[in-house]
């Protein structure tokens, strides 16, 4: 190998290595959390630190997915007069001191490799700490060769995992017996490797143990907008994705390891596994750890993540993961329409998540709240459409609206709008109502001129009389009207101590007071991040995400009756895509839902046109390629600007992308609804 070659390898190992380091400290923190029970990963970090909670329970899934397979491993296999373990790449992973302080690795024993220089830090750790050592045998042999540390049911060696003849020499040399049942671990370790190496990785291993059990963590899904943040990520890190560009997805994999010698093979994205094999119990234990509000990323981060196990031999067959049987919204596949809509940048410079937005007048946008990569602080702008396109105005003052995000703002009949609820953190709601109003001697937005920065508003408190209900984000509030009598009608939502809200409360907008109105029909099943469109003095409201945390796909209508409302479900025919986080806007009988997130990995929404009166839908998948960014569509705004025109703008939207850093959409864009609207 050349000079500059073996640099350059070396430098790739290098940044491989470094992920382990990363890794464990994000173990350690969930673990610190008690998201799972590890007292060991402590003693493998140098500096404990605190990650965020959406770190926190992607950690913890993925060490919940791989305890369960090794688990399961180890049962099927508790009457094997010898079984191992072996884990590939396994880095500080405290897998062995786990199973031996739980006393489960009666008749077994674990094989680690790894690079020479991580086997080496990883000896000097275990062998310099007495609760380490204290898990060995009382009396350790000197290393000798690659292998860092014996003992009788653990083995640590240092060989470059990508030369299979010096693995092999090395593991029979520590122990490994051929015919033994044996686990295969492998933590995101060979999608660093070139393919055809990793491949190489996957038949080597069906060839050496005929009685095995191969289970692999990795990424899938490098084509959407989170899944090239997510390659970029690593990009930046040195350490590429390879196996991405041949397995994007799971049924690659699972033909990749049928191919490569494996008899049977089941593969799971990370939404399937905890959806479907983590009971329901354990699910609310581990949701009730942290204040956490970052449902999208969550939900993103698992379909782009897939645990996989793949088995030689009829005795651990029993030990592959179970096709998990799921709530239908992980099973729905879209039939989509073969146009795709058109979406082009709008050069104007809008950023934020969590914004609330409505349309003043036709070219005027009123957006509030939000936040941004230049943090919180209370926010307000109108963007307007002129002769030379759109430009952004700020709005004074805005102090009094505070800090804000995932709240409300609906246009009142007559003039100004509403803004309701939100909150500041996910402990902190904002409670009240506030009145947004231009000079009321003018238009609803004064004229644009080329030369106007800001326009003058006046914010003031609502003083509203009844029982004003609990406070919330993530809600909708949308118009309402019976018998001549306009009421904000407040449906759904969450707050500090509810997951999900089912309540809906109606504000009579004349008197100001929190009103009983009767309401007939079964009520929809509670949610929040859902949308609510106005419709014949009623609403619209279509998804959202439910109480066990799937998203919803029903379409719902409030219809005004002699007495009150009264409920009604829908039956869409086929039904749309479940999803929630979305925006929707209705044109006529036509409801069309824009963007949003659901749990599966193979793809992420577009636009779905409900026809109310038809009870039909049709999805369509939208045309980026003119928006030179990822363009992530939830936690953002949408507004027809102009009832005359089939064209939507999109405002804002992305969030953080696990580990992989924040993305957010920097302009707006516009949608052409034609094609959709026929």
């Amino acid at each position: 190998m050349k000079p500059a070659t073996h640099r350059q390898k070396k430098k790739k190992d290098t940044a491989v290595q470094v992920t382990n380091d990363s890794s464990v400290v994000s173990k350690e923190s969930a673990a610190a959390r008690c998201y799972f029970n590890d007292v060991f990963l402590q003693h493998f970090v140098c500096r404990a630190v605190r990650r965020a909670p959406l770190i926190n329970r992607g950690y913890y899934v993925r060490w919940k997915a791989v305890d369960h397979c090794v688990r399961m491993f180890l049962h099927i296999t508790e009457k094997c007069s010898q079984r191992q373990i072996l884990s590939l790449g396994a880095g500080f992973d405290s897998l062995y001191f786990r199973l031996r302080a739980d006393e489960t690795l009666d008749r077994a024993a674990v094989f680690e490799v790894d690079f020479l220089d991580v086997a080496r830090r990883k000896a000097a750790l275990i062998t310099s700490n007495t609760t380490l050592r204290g898990l060995l045998d009382s009396r350790l042999p000197p290393p000798a060769g690659p292998v860092h540390v014996r003992s009788s049911q653990y083995r640590l060696l240092g060989v470059d995992v990508r030369e299979e003849s010096q693995v092999e020499e090395a593991l029979g040399a520590a122990g490994l017996d051929r015919a033994a049942p044996t686990l295969i671990l492998s933590e995101v370790v060979l999608t660093y490797m070139e393919t055809q190496r990793s491949d190489a990785v996957i038949s080597w291993a069906a060839k050496l143990l005929p009685q095995s059990l191969f289970v692999m963590y990795e990424q899938i899904q490098p084509h959407d907008p989170f899944g090239r943040i997510m390659q970029e990520h690593f990009l930046k890190l040195n350490s590429t994705l390879h196996a991405l560009r041949h397995y994007p997805d799971a049924s690659a994999q699972r033909r990749r390891f049928l191919d490569k010698g494996w008899e049977q093979c089941v593969c799971l994205d990370m939404n399937e596994f905890y959806f479907g094999l983590v009971p329901e119990e354990e699910r609310s234990r581990v949701e009730s750890l942290e204040p956490f509000d970052e449902y999208e990323e969550w939900h993103q981060k698992c379909s782009h993540y897939f645990i996989l196990t793949a088995s030689r031999g009829s005795l651990v067959d029993q030990a592959l993961l179970a096709p998990a049987s799921v709530s239908p919204a992980l099973s729905i596949s879209p039939s989509w329409s073969p146009t795709a809509l058109s979406v082009h940048a709008v050069p104007v410079w809008v950023e934020g998540l969590g914004m609330a937005s409505t349309s003043l007048s036709p070219g005027k946008v009123l957006l509030t709240g939000g936040s941004s990569r230049r943090g919180r602080w209370p926010m307000a702008s109108v963007l307007i459409r002129g002769q030379e396109g759109w430009r952004s105005i700020s709005v004074e003052p805005v102090e009094d609206l505070g800090v804000r995000l995932y709240h409300t703002v609906t246009c009142l009949p007559g003039r100004g709008a509403v803004v309701y609820g939100g909150r500041s953190s996910p402990l902190n709601p904002i409670r009240g109502l506030f009145k947004v109003t231009f000079d009321p001697c003018g238009p609803p937005c004064p004229p644009e001129s080329e030369g106007q920065d800001s326009v003058k508003v006046c914010v003031e408190q609502m003083v509203c009389t009844g029982d004003p209900p609990p406070p919330r984000w993530r809600h909708t509030a949308a118009i309402t009207s019976h018998k001549g009598r306009d009421f904000l009608f407040v449906f759904g939502g969450q707050n500090q101590s509810e997951a999900v809200l089912g309540d809906g409360c109606f504000l009579s907008v004349d008197q100001q007071h929190w009103t009983e109105m009767p309401v007939e029909g079964a009520a929809p099943p509670a949610r929040h991040s859902h949308s609510a469109c106005s419709y014949q003095g009623g609403v619209v409201v279509f998804g959202g995400l439910g109480g066990e945390g799937v998203p919803l796909g029903d379409t719902l209508v409030l219809r005004p009756t002699e007495r009150g409302f009264c409920w009604e479900r829908m039956d869409v025919r086929p039904p749309p895509v479940p999803r929630y986080s979305h925006c929707a806007h209705l044109t006529g009988e036509k409801l069309i839902v824009v963007g949003g997130v659901w749990l599966h990995s193979d793809g992420v929404p577009g636009v779905v046109v409900v026809d109310i009166t038809a009870c039909s839908s049709v999805e369509f998948s939208l045309d980026t390629t003119s928006v030179p960014w990822p363009l992530m569509l939830h936690s953002f705004c949408c507004e027809l600007t102009d009832p005359e025109e089939p064209v939507l703008l999109l405002i804002g939207g992305g969030g953080n992308c696990f580990s992989f850093g924040t993305h957010l959409n920097p302009q707006p864009v516009t949608m052409e609804l034609g094609a959709a609207l026929g």
